[in-house]
């Protein structure tokens, strides 16, 4: 009998909707082939649409129809994939099926089936000839995907870090200054270890807004792509607070920085290998990496200023970005430096009506605030605790992670005193 590796221990009978699916997190495949063997037109379409998601961009998928019979003729003078996906036929015996492909199948090799038969019998019987997932149709292309990924994610390894890349819609929005902010809050507030790549090597300026002025950082590692590791990377961090990390950009000129697309594939590799939260600075310019970058995120937030070509920037964005990332939750967006005096503005109900997507916060205009913690090298937080705006960041970095309020200590009797002495 031939092992196709660990089986997937979830229950045949469990289901997730798709809204449910959009929020899961699933850590991309590595650059494995996979070949299906479908039945159905239905099924031919769903694994055709799940080749197409950013979390299996690594995979070279092949699909072909004829099922059982068709994979058992193919691999008879061929060597098999990493990954077969496996449509069954009701009609047909699949035990004997699979006992006949094990005998032309490759050691190693990973099976995924898809049947239309739920019952528990069955499925212990393709657990003992190692099967690794088997899936009731119709099946929906996150089902493949995430059928197919987690053959790569141990169970007893550690979690894979999620990416969060914030890009503004317009130049001079604020992007980074957000960025930076929500990163210090879901570090400090929500105690998630994470780490801000500033990927603005030229102008960067997260070391100025955590005050820090480390040696080396990640031009470091984009141009040294074959030294990237984990060891290698946790040299270039800078330590801001316990929980938080900064892998900053030079801000020098003295060399461009032109790459190719998959210039930062090694280096947020390896981060997501170490840290349960990434948070990408991304620079507003339209390249390869950037695009990539973005689509290759697990969430995105857009920062947008009131005006019409934040607008029109946003949407596009918006729209480019639900459509490449179609089993993905949309992005998330902002709207910043709202109430600038005497400044015509679009409103947040506009910005909803033309995106079909209301804006997570409106952050008002206040050049005082955030210019003192800008010069001073200081969080909003650090500088006003109880603001407002300081609660928004909060707000944004909860939804980019998925987490609930944070856990707040009780207040004694003093509390409401002490609050007041605060605020003045």
């Amino acid at each position: 009998m031939i092992s196709y590796a660990r089986h997937n221990q979830d229950d045949p009978e469990a289901g997730t909707t798709a809204s449910a699916a959009s929020d899961e997190h699933i850590a991309p495949a590595p650059r494995v082939s996979v070949q299906a063997f479908c039945e159905s037109v239905e099924t031919a379409a769903a694994v055709q649409a799940a080749g197409e998601d950013r979390r299996l961009a690594k995979a070279h998928l092949k699909i072909q129809m004829g099922g059982m019979a068709a994979a058992i003729e193919a691999y008879r003078s061929a060597p098999t994939p990493n990954v077969i996906v496996l449509e069954t036929d009701p009609r047909s015996d699949i035990l004997a099926g699979l006992d006949q492909l094990a005998t032309v199948c490759d050691p190693g090799t990973r099976v995924i089936v898809i049947g239309k038969v739920n019952d528990v019998t069955l499925y212990r019987e393709l657990v003992r000839r190692g099967v690794s997932d088997y899936s009731i149709a119709p099946v929906e292309p996150i089902d493949v995907v995430r059928s197919i990924c987690n053959l790569f994610s141990a169970p007893e390894a550690k979690a894979v870090g999620r990416i969060i890349a914030v890009v503004g819609a317009k130049g001079g929005v604020g992007a980074s200054t957000i960025a930076h902010n929500v990163a210090w809050a879901i570090a400090r507030d929500l105690a998630l270890d994470s780490v801000v790549a500033d990927l603005d090597l030229a102008f960067g300026t997260a070391g100025l807004d955590y005050n820090q002025d480390p040696p080396q950082g990640i031009a470091e590692a984009v141009f040294s792509p074959d030294r990237v590791d984990t060891a290698f990377v946790d040299r270039l961090l800078s330590k801001c607070t316990d929980h938080l990390s900064l892998l900053a950009a030079p801000a020098t000129l003295e060399r461009v920085y032109d790459f190719g697309s998959e210039a930062f594939d090694s280096i947020f590799d390896t981060l997501r290998a170490t840290m349960p939260c990434i948070v990408l600075d991304v620079p507003h310019q339209w390249t390869g990496w950037t695009k990539r970058a973005l689509i290759n995120a697990d969430d995105i937030l857009i920062v947008a200023a009131p005006d019409l070509a934040n607008l029109r920037n946003t949407k596009n964005l918006y729209d480019l970005l639900r459509a490449a990332r179609p089993n993905d939750r949309p992005p998330l967006y902002c709207l910043n430096q709202v109430g600038v005096p005497k400044r015509p503005e679009i409103n947040a109900g506009e910005f909803a009506k033309a995106i079909e997507s209301q804006p997570i916060v409106s952050i008002p205009f206040d050049p005082q605030m955030f210019g003192l913690a800008a010069n001073n090298g200081q969080m909003i937080a650090e500088i006003a605790a109880s603001h407002k705006v300081t609660d928004m960041f909060l707000q944004i970095a909860q939804r980019l992670t998925g987490r609930g309020e944070a856990k707040k200590p009780k207040g004694g009797f003093l509390g409401p005193i002490l609050e007041k002495l605060r605020a003045k």
